[in-house]
């Protein structure tokens, strides 16, 4: 059976959707050997995140192994993690200052 989401680092607090998921679906993920399984809390389109575990606001968005952003809201388990709750730390011009390049 096809994985329905991917961790690609064990410390990532995000899986990615690897197909259209709906709200309550169960997902079984891989962490590097270990399974864990999430049940996603609203619908998440395919090549979204959602979280694995709770992030709190003002949290690092973990993925590559890389904080790639910041909370601006409590994310929680299995919650869509995308613009409305998360700024991004990549590509930001206005954070190179401050030695924010990841």
């Amino acid at each position: 059976m096809r994985s329905k989401a991917l961790i690609i680092e064990e410390q990532d607090n995000v899986a990615t959707a690897l197909t259209d998921l709906r709200g309550g679906d169960e997902v079984d993920l891989d962490r590097k050997g270990t399974s864990e399984r999430v049940t996603v809390a609203q619908d998440i389109p395919f090549g979204h995140k959602f979280a694995t575990s709770d992030i709190s606001a003002g949290g690092m968005v973990i993925k590559y192994g890389e904080p790639i952003g910041t909370a601006t809201a409590p994310i929680g388990k299995g919650e869509h993690v995308h613009v409305h709750n998360t700024v991004s730390r990549r590509g930001r011009g206005d954070l190179e200052g401050e030695g924010a390049h990841a």
